[in-house]
């Protein structure tokens, strides 16, 4: 079984499973190819875009491709409101809307259809977000795989906060919301019948209450980042070249569930690069740290918050680094390519 995305040959011109997987890949398809077509690129890329004209709304779009459809702790229809309201809460908003298309393959069993849709219409009702608008394509057999959900969200933003993936200081805490590399880990294994799944699930859930928690610090909110494509690799690489900061973490303190662990061992795999859809890195001022824990803390969804490093005060800008077990440092690299494809 081959589960690493193929490294790319660039003589070959042709896009690569790896160009869509969050990593270094993507940030070269991105930059060479797509922003120079519409005029984009003038500023970091966030998980949400602050609308133009109106500042306190903000917009995020997505598009859920995930195999299988079906997974334990989730679907592709919770997921892609999970995810959808958690970009739009990277940049402190709460959702007020949501609009969802599904891009159908001829044949898909209509209860499978039925199961994804009433599953999605529950997790949008949980969060409090309305689906407002839609639509619905047809593709013959083979021309898709099974199904493929796109949604909107428009929110908008908590008045104290505004994070932005360029605004980490010198001397910010680094916190986590929860343990990683439960949702990439779940679903390879359901794809692949590892037999893991007996063992975890999926994290996917929505983040918005986590930053309504958080929106009384205010300013000493710097950064949020969900970690999903990627990993905590990818998000943690993203804020520390667009932040111009050098970020170091603790291994010890990074919360990787034993299952999750063994899966990896067994894989090959590093949990820092496999995705999540259910925690958040926060970047706070050092002051305001155990009040943004305690916040945390106060959720379901952030009671296993941690601490798990800093942006040091000197050091290679855009560079994160790794203290180790046996107290070395080691580079954390920015991914390549999705080493699980088709996860999300």
């Amino acid at each position: 079984m081959s589960i690493q995305c193929p490294t790319p040959n660039h003589e070959d011109e042709v896009v690569l499973l790896g160009h869509g997987a969050g990593g270094r890949l993507t940030a070269e398809l991105l930059e060479g190819l797509v922003l120079p077509a519409v005029g984009g690129g003038t500023g970091p890329l966030e998980d949400a875009a602050l609308l133009p004209a109106h500042p306190s709304l903000v917009m995020s779009t997505d598009s859920f491709v995930v195999s299988p459809l079906f997974f334990p702790g989730g679907d592709i229809g919770s997921l892609a409101v999970h995810g959808t309201v958690n970009d739009l809460a990277m940049r402190g908003a709460r959702p007020l809307a949501l609009s969802v298309s599904l891009i159908v393959e001829e044949g898909l069993p209509l209860a499978e259809l039925r199961s994804v849709m009433v599953s999605l219409g529950k997790a949008a009702q949980n969060v409090g977000v309305p689906v407002i608008t839609g639509d619905t394509k047809v593709v013959g057999r083979g021309a898709a795989d099974r199904l493929f959900v796109n949604t909107t969200g428009i929110g908008q933003r908590h008045e104290l906060l505004c994070p932005s993936a360029a605004s980490a200081r010198p001397g910010d805490a680094v916190l986590l919301s929860g343990p990683i590399g439960l949702h990439g880990t779940t679903v390879l294994s359901t794809r692949e019948g590892l037999g893991f799944e007996s063992d975890i699930a999926s994290d996917s859930r929505p983040l918005h209450r986590l930053v309504r928690a958080l929106a009384p610090l205010g300013e000493a909110v710097h950064v949020l980042r969900d970690p999903t494509r990627g990993g905590l690799a990818a998000a943690l690489n993203e804020i520390a070249r667009d932040s111009a900061a050098a970020v170091e973490v603790e291994e010890h303190a990074v919360p990787v569930p034993e299952a999750v662990a063994s899966a990896c061992d067994l894989l090959g795999l590093d949990p820092m690069v496999v995705a999540n859809e259910g925690c958040l890195v926060a970047f706070v001022d050092a002051g305001a740290a155990e009040a943004a824990l305690a916040a945390m803390r106060s959720l379901p969804e952030g009671a296993q918050a941690v601490r798990i490093g800093e942006v040091l005060p000197q050091g290679p800008r855009g560079r994160v680094t790794l203290r180790t077990l046996v107290g070395a440092r080691r580079i954390v690299e920015m991914p390549l390519g999705e080493q699980l494809p088709r996860i999300c």
